[in-house]
């Protein structure tokens, strides 16, 4: 006897990325999406059309796609802001009125978005999934920092809520002025990453034999991702390390603006451009240890994709890492910012075999800890609390 699942709300989803796009925001707005699906919700995905892709809408079941014109996005390749889009909301939320709505990127598109949600008054609340107030350091763009910060805070300050991927996040935006925060998290799916995709003769193409160590690294290739550590922790390992019977090998899998320069750098290195689905997942469980040197991540999934997979992560003590790894134990980690400490975990990791063994173990323990299910869940219900609530910020002007 088939139980029919109680009707489900209408949820508009607003959002500058999403699959088959490869970044940490599409794949966790994938996720959201398709698990609001599956709890019998009826959803509005906003997007920017694809390349190729005319802009339109599109209806699959429970899911309704209206894909709105976009620009590119200088420098990212594939990457686009979506451009207001206004009046074909109006005309959208006019015939079927959503519920509330998530307003997941700062764009144009999701500007207008937030403008016509506070006049229709329906409830909003937004996602901070990226620092791009960070990215002005790494692109010599210092004097929009500023600007930058006090859109975000009043762009946020507008909704009812901001949810966060990591404390760490929580505690910056509070310092930066950033209201009414509540914890999202991140989940990792145990399955597509587990150890048991490790493959011999992957390693093998690597050039790496049953003993050698093989190092990762994961994630676009740009200036804000802080490469130049990557290929000094690389230098320097290479340098300190001392054994015989194992040789190191490095892997990058991902592109980016920095991906010329790194292959320049390290031409040593196996770079294999960017991965998805069981390749991806064979390339992370074929690896022993995961270099991330990342510095201006809000979450981080591919450092919990590495530890569902088995690896030893080497990473700073922020977002992800900060929250799921116990130095030492299930991964190690360096305060943020100290690069010779940085180096040094790595050295370790490579040369300690044994301890590199327990902490994967650790590792990958911890990583079944983190459910997708239960983060549906819980997005699901910030979602029917805004709907419930008809209180809409007071509007405001940037401070300055």
């Amino acid at each position: 006897m088939n139980i029919a699942q109680p009707p489900g709300q209408c949820f508009a989803l607003v959002t500058e990325t999403y699959p088959p796009q490869i970044n940490g925001v599409s794949n966790t707005l994938g996720k959201l999406c398709q698990g609001l699906l599956g709890r019998n919700h009826r959803i509005q995905l906003i997007r920017p059309a694809l390349p190729g892709e005319k802009p339109g809408s599109r209806q699959a079941g429970n899911l309704l796609e209206r894909c709105v014109r976009g620009l590119p996005i200088p420098g990212y390749p594939g990457l686009q802001w979506g451009l207001p889009a206004q009046r074909k909301l109006k005309q959208l939320w006019s015939r079927e009125r959503p519920d509330a709505i998530y307003l997941a990127t700062e764009g144009p598109l999701g500007w207008s978005a937030l403008r016509l949600a506070r006049r229709m008054k329906i409830p909003v609340i937004s996602g901070f999934h990226t620092n791009f107030q960070q990215y002005s350091n790494y692109f010599h763009l210092g004097l929009f920092h500023e600007p930058a910060m006090r859109y975000l805070r009043w762009f946020h300050n507008q909704t009812q809520l901001t949810l966060v991927a990591s404390t760490t996040q929580q505690r910056e935006l509070t310092r930066l002025g950033v209201q009414h925060l509540s914890m999202l998290g991140r989940g990792v799916d145990c399955e597509q990453f587990h150890p048991a995709h490790r493959c011999e003769m992957l390693r093998s193409q690597w050039g790496a034999g049953t003993k050698d160590t093989v190092l990762l690294h994961v994630g676009r290739l740009s200036p804000e991702k802080n490469p130049g550590l990557l290929v000094e922790s690389w230098s320097k390992l290479k340098t300190a390390y001392h054994d015989a019977e194992r040789k190191l090998h490095m892997v990058i899998v991902g592109d980016g603006p920095s991906a010329d320069e790194l292959r320049k750098r390290m031409p040593d290195a196996i770079f294999t451009g960017a991965l998805t689905g069981s390749a991806l997942a064979g390339a992370y469980a074929s690896a022993d240890i995961f270099v991330f040197p990342s510095l201006t991540e809000t979450f981080g999934n591919v450092v919990t994709e590495a530890m569902a997979s088995g690896l030893a992560v080497c990473a700073f003590d922020t977002a992800a890492a900060h929250q799921h790894i116990q130095d030492r134990y299930s991964g190690s980690l360096a305060p943020a910012g100290h690069d010779q400490l940085f180096n040094d975990n790595l050295q370790w990791l490579a040369q300690d075999v044994e301890g590199r063994r327990s902490i994967r173990l650790h590792a990958r323990h911890r990583a079944c800890q983190l459910d997708w299910q239960a983060i549906v869940q819980r997005f699901e219900r910030y979602l029917q609390h805004a709907a419930l609530s008809h209180t809409i910020p007071a509007q405001a002007v940037p401070s300055k």
